[in-house]
């Protein structure tokens, strides 16, 4: 017990002496006086001045720089056309019976000009703006190779689009038709093809059609009702005939009991 007690002294005397040669070697190297000098000394009299705000310079509406190889077309315009939830879809009815007018149209037209009916959809005209052609249509009448078509619509004015023959369907240009004709889903085209690279584009409009078939309901409608108004004047007409004839006869019987008696009294 009493070894141990030294030998904890002598470290602890050992550690000590260590220090304070330490501590001699760095006062003889200056050591102290230097790390107190390297020490950097705060300044009461330096207050941080506060940040200044910023000046926001005013916003300059300049155009937007584009490459020389676009600058002569139109910008683009990201803004979508209309808002993907106001969407309205066609029903049934209303689609079948644009497509029964654009067929009774297309067989007013010539036929040594080939044409087939295209229905829209809301990929065609709000979607993706990309059209499908009739495959056998394309490869028999179109051109083998891309092209620029044009499409000509009612009031004679054209539009340029591209055919890609390996997709068979309208590209390019076509968005620009369908925002400009103000389509919709439900309507129906009939393309008629006038010249290797010209489509006469016929448009029947499924909010017109809506319009119509409600008319002729509507016609239907009142047809009925003259028609139900006149059945009842030919059943109140028949009545008012058999009453008079019942009345007829009664007189007619009431006559021939009068004479009947007088013939009996003068017997």
């Amino acid at each position: 017990m009493v070894g141990a007690k030294k030998k904890v002294m002598s470290y602890e005397e050992v550690r000590r002496q260590r220090v304070e040669e330490n501590k001699k070697r760095m006062e003889d190297l200056n050591l102290l006086k230097l790390a107190k000098h390297l020490r950097p000394q705060p300044n009461p009299s330096s207050n941080p001045s506060p940040a200044k705000p910023r000046a926001r310079r005013p916003a300059v509406l300049a155009p937007a720089r584009r490459s020389s190889r676009i600058a002569d077309q139109p910008s683009v315009s990201y803004r979508e056309r209309r808002d993907l939830l106001n969407r309205v879809y066609a029903s049934s009815e209303v689609r079948q019976y644009a497509i029964h007018r654009a067929e009774e149209l297309q067989s007013t037209l010539d036929p040594e000009h080939p044409s087939f009916v295209k229905p829209m959809l809301q990929s065609h005209v709000t979607g993706g703006f990309w059209l499908g052609l009739p495959s056998l249509f394309c490869k028999t009448y179109l051109p083998k190779e891309d092209e620029m078509m044009t499409l000509i619509d009612e009031g004679e004015e054209p539009s340029q689009t591209k055919y890609l023959a390996g997709k068979t369907g309208l590209s390019g240009g076509w968005r620009g038709f369908a925002i400009d004709h103000e389509l919709v889903d439900g309507d129906a085209l009939v393309f008629q093809l006038v010249s290797p690279t010209e489509f006469k584009v016929h448009i029947i409009r499924a909010n017109e059609v809506g319009g119509d078939s409600e008319k002729e309901n509507q016609d239907e409608e009142e047809e009925e009702e003259d028609e139900a108004l006149e059945k009842g004047k030919r059943a109140k007409a028949k009545a008012a005939e058999k009453e008079n004839k019942n009345e007829e006869d009664d007189d007619l019987d009431s006559t021939r009991r009068r004479s009947k008696r007088i013939r009996t009294g003068r017997k």
